[in-house]
């Protein structure tokens, strides 16, 4: 990784120009929307569009879901194949449809199953296998640390802890002391996840829990510039400004281009409307390109309604000026210390807000 800024794997947003796009803009790593290991799914267009590389920048990291091991170990082999230079297994989606199957951060109650879909998936490839989990089942049942240690002893490369149980979703306070405490018990890199949404909670974050890198999830829809804020603040302790009008409006044309070449057009302009939502929601004027932007039948339409939109912005100034601020809290770590404007962030509510959104896709 060139640098200690990860993108979150996300269904339904991290997708390939997603992806690409917060490379471009700082992030040192980014991993693949999640990934059934079914083999009977892998023929499907979401399947096939979620192991599409083309163009990717090193290392193409891939992230599975599952409940068998066998099942597991193929998925990592299939992906590999593919193009896949790290595999990433997921046991911290807390949505019911991933823990109905028993998968995702429902295996965080069955040590055992846990430690034989490790050891089946390392066993599997040569390349580095990593694993994302959270700090338990429930506040009554957090063992984050003995999974860690499964994994340590396992081979895993590298382990990233969203601070949250599968039960508190995406709800409450993280639990910056848990994962304080996994960093402690192994030694492996560990990727603290969890609430991140500024140049100052990132730093403390890294801090507090002494982790070796942070993961950026929901704080990067409609802000994709973040890891660039974050990098420069950690690298000088110094803000950014936020992106000129005219940068934000050839960063977001891009973004579409690339969304509707790998979707095509009728799928392409539908999918877009959720992010032309996040790129605006706090920018003054965002309801009526909203507006246009769902009504819009054609990627010709839409891309029409972004130019009306920051040709509107342009006479205000030309910078990005968002409205309100936010504060953020962690278990263990006052991350509120300082309030910085939303130019530096995103509100809480709609971070939060966007969970459901991407559990949902």
């Amino acid at each position: 990784m060139p640098n200690n800024l990860a993108v979150a794997p996300m269904a339904g947003v991290t997708d390939r120009p997603f992806r690409q796009l917060c490379r471009r803009l700082g992030a040192g790593y980014a991993v693949s929307e999640m990934v059934a290991s079914n083999p009977q799914l892998r023929g499907t267009d979401k399947s096939r569009r979620r192991t599409d590389h083309e163009g990717e920048v090193a290392p193409i990291a891939v992230q599975i879901a599952g409940a068998d091991p066998q099942q597991m170990a193929d998925a990592a082999r299939y992906n590999v194949d593919r193009g896949a230079q790290i595999i990433d297994i997921n046991m911290g989606c807390p949505a019911k449809k991933v823990c109905n199957a028993a998968a995702g951060s429902a295996l965080l109650a069955n040590e055992k199953l846990v430690g034989e879909i490790l050891d089946a998936v390392g066993a599997a490839v040569t390349v580095p296998v990593t694993l994302k989990i959270r700090t338990g089942s429930n506040p009554e049942l957090r063992n984050a640390v003995a999974i860690a240690r499964i994994a340590h002893a396992a081979g895993i490369a590298a382990l990233t802890v969203h601070g949250r149980t599968r039960a508190c979703a995406f709800v409450g306070a993280v639990e910056y002391d848990t994962i304080a405490a996994v960093k402690q018990a192994v030694a492996i890199p560990v990727i603290a996840n969890g609430d991140i949404g500024t140049p100052e909670q990132a730093k403390a974050v890294l801090l507090h829990t002494g982790a070796d890198a942070v993961m950026i999830g929901r704080a990067a829809q409609g802000r994709p510039w973040i890891f660039r804020e974050i990098a420069h603040y950690l690298a000088t302790g110094t803000h950014l400004p936020s992106p000129t009008v005219a940068e934000a409006r050839a960063l977001i044309a891009a973004h579409l281009a690339d969304h509707y070449d790998f979707y095509g057009e009728p799928a392409g302009v539908r999918i877009a409307r959720k992010h032309l939502r996040w790129y605006t929601e706090t920018l003054a004027g965002g309801a009526q390109l909203r507006h246009e932007a769902n009504v819009a039948i054609t990627a010709a339409e839409q891309m029409g309604a972004v130019d009306r939109f920051f040709d509107r912005l342009l006479v205000h100034g030309d910078r990005l000026e968002y409205l309100g601020d936010q504060c953020v809290t962690g278990q263990g770590i006052d991350l509120c210390a300082a309030i910085v404007p939303i130019s530096q962030s995103q509100s809480t509510t709609s971070i939060a807000n966007r969970a459901g959104e991407a559990l949902a896709a």
